[in-house]
C-alpha cells in the first residue's frame, strides 16, 4: 500500500504539470493582422505591414504579382511585434500574393501566405462633364415664359388677396368695441317701473 502511494503521487504530479504546461507550450507565436488582410481589394499600396503576437527575426518577404512574376520589395524591417516590407513601384491592376516567413521568440520558423487585389482606380470626370451645367440649376427663362406670380405686380395682387385688409381689421375693432360699450351702458341703466 505504501509503494502504491510512493508511485501514484509522483504519476498524477506528473500528469497536473503536463496539463497547466500544454496550452503554453502548444501557443506558439502567430500571426496577429495584416495590412492589407487575406483577400483584400484595394486601390493601392504602399507599405506591406504584418503584426504578431511576439517579437520575431529574421523576416524574410517574397511578393508575387499578375501573372506569378515577382515584384521588387526593399529589405523588410522589424519594430516591435511589426513586420514591414514596401514595394520598389508603383503595384499595377491585378492579383498579388505576399509568402513570409519568420523565427519566432521560440526559435521556431513560422511561414505563411496572403493574398490581395489592385484594383482599377475609380474614373474620373472628363473636360465635357466638367464643365457642363448641373441638373440641378434650370436655365434661366426669358421674361415672357416666366410665371405671373413671378412679376411684382402680381406678387403684390396676391399679397392683397391673402387675408383681410388692415383697415377693415380696424374698423372690425371699432364696430366691436361700440357694441361693447353699448351693453354695459344698458346693463347700467335702471328698468322703468322699479325704484
Amino acid at each position: 500500500m505504501t509503494f502504491l502511494r510512493r508511485a501514484l503521487v509522483p504519476a498524477v504530479g506528473a500528469v497536473l504539470v503536463l496539463l497547466l504546461t500544454s496550452p503554453a507550450a502548444l501557443a506558439h507565436d502567430r500571426l496577429k493582422a495584416s495590412n492589407p488582410a487575406d483577400r483584400a481589394k484595394l486601390k493601392s499600396l504602399e507599405t506591406i505591414e504584418l503584426e504578431f503576437t511576439s517579437h520575431m527575426q529574421l523576416p524574410t518577404i517574397v511578393l508575387d504579382g499578375p501573372g506569378g512574376k515577382p515584384v521588387p520589395l526593399d529589405k523588410p524591417r522589424v519594430q516591435g511585434n511589426k513586420v514591414f516590407a514596401r514595394p520598389t513601384g508603383t503595384l499595377q491592376e491585378g492579383r498579388y500574393r505576399i509568402a513570409w516567413r519568420v523565427v519566432s521568440s521560440d526559435g521556431h520558423p513560422i511561414q505563411g501566405e496572403l493574398a490581395f487585389a489592385i484594383t482599377a482606380p475609380d474614373p474620373s470626370p472628363g473636360p465635357s462633364e466638367e464643365t457642363s451645367t448641373p441638373a440641378s440649376s434650370p436655365e434661366p427663362q426669358p421674361a415672357s415664359a416666366q410665371p405671373p406670380s413671378s412679376s411684382p405686380v402680381a406678387a403684390t395682387r396676391a399679397d392683397r388677396t391673402s387675408g383681410l385688409p388692415g383697415w377693415l381689421w380696424a374698423a372690425l375693432a371699432v364696430v366691436l368695441a361700440g357694441g361693447a360699450a353699448v351693453v354695459l351702458a344698458a346693463r347700467r341703466k335702471p328698468r322703468p317701473g322699479r325704484g
